[in-house]
């Protein structure tokens, strides 16, 4: 760890923690500005506070542990303490102008927040365009201002389609494109499914960023989403399907109900996701992490495996999506 005069980044990490849990915007972000005063570097503060703590947050969310609300009031914290960086660090830029979004349906906007300080901290002339940039929206802008690069943040594997439109619809404007985020797999392989080039974090999206040759990077890719549009277009009959025929299904609350429907839809979503990339990898390590949240909350795995089926059963003419549910369960038989 850094080492400064009055702590460590080691030392404050576990200040910070207890800053986002109680939603202490203003001890946060005093801790922030300390570590910078005793001459720690602002992209350690970021890239070594900010981001790890909030990982912590989500780990924590996903084992029940915080509440949705909790999780939301941290992020705003580290927002802003990723706004007080900004103003206190002011750097003149001296690189070409990059734009960084997230692609439409992504609201997970602070890790492509984190990349964009740091490219600015670089030295580039970084446009944020925040979450969720329809991309429609985002080509405009990108032929007004012609950036050497566009970054594109992804978190979820399942919105990995509409990443792949988003990249050639970026390509299509002759802006070269890189991407990041946990949605790409945490080697970024599904990012090579699609044919664009995948950074680890903010450090290496600036060294890539240096070596860019023009007029794009990667090749397209060649997927055939034949399967894949039928998923999407039998989405709501799956969901109706599992709501109608789950044991117990009828007698959930209103919340509960609203919860499988989302649950159920991840479910598909996830499923076409493997689907559109061709790896039953990507559904697996979903099943598993969708496993953890839903034993935290003491839901039965028993459950999701009777909607693996039903949803099997609808799918007899998907060959591949019929192998990923079947080759998947979550529960045992003691679950």
């Amino acid at each position: 760890m850094t080492a400064v005069l009055g702590r460590s980044l080691e030392d404050a990490y576990p200040a910070y923690l207890r800053c986002l849990d109680e939603a202490d915007e203003h001890g946060a972000i005093d801790l922030a500005l300390e570590l910078l005063t005793d001459g720690v570097d602002p992209q350690d503060v970021l890239l070594s506070l900010v981001a790890p703590a909030q990982a912590q947050v989500g780990e924590w969310w996903q084992r029940n542990e915080w509440s949705v609300a909790q999780e939301h009031a941290a992020t705003h914290v580290s927002e802003r303490v990723i706004a007080a960086v900004s103003a206190t660090v002011r750097r003149q830029p001296h690189r070409d102008r990059v734009v960084v979004a997230c692609m439409d349906g992504e609201w997970h906007a602070l890790p492509a927040r984190l990349v964009a300080e740091v490219l600015r901290l670089d030295g580039w002339d970084v446009t944020f365009l925040g979450a969720s940039v329809p991309a429609v929206h985002l080509v405009s802008y990108l032929h007004r201002h012609d950036p050497r690069a566009v970054a594109i943040g992804c978190s979820l594997p399942m919105r990995l389609p509409h990443a792949s439109r988003f990249v050639q619809a970026c390509r299509r404007a002759d802006v070269p494109v890189l991407v990041g985020g946990r949605g790409f797999g945490s080697d970024g392989r599904w990012a090579a499914r699609l044919g664009v080039p995948w950074v680890r974090d903010a450090r290496a999206a600036s060294t890539a960023l240096a070596e860019v040759t023009l007029p794009a990077w990667g090749t397209a890719p060649t997927v055939d989403d034949t399967e894949y549009a039928g998923l999407v277009a039998a989405r709501v009959e799956l969901i109706d399907l599992c709501v109608a025929r789950i044991p117990d299904a009828a007698r959930y609350t209103p919340a509960q109900l609203d919860a499988t429907v989302a649950d159920l839809g991840y479910i598909v979503d996830t499923l076409a996701a493997a689907v559109y990339v061709d790896d039953a990898t990507l559904f697996a390590e979903f099943a598993v992490w969708l496993g953890e949240v839903l034993a935290s909350r003491k839901v039965p795995l028993r459950t999701v495996d009777t909607a693996f089926d039903l949803m099997a059963g609808r799918l007899r003419d998907f060959p591949r999506a019929l192998r990923i549910l079947r080759s998947t369960r979550l529960s045992t038989d003691d679950s």
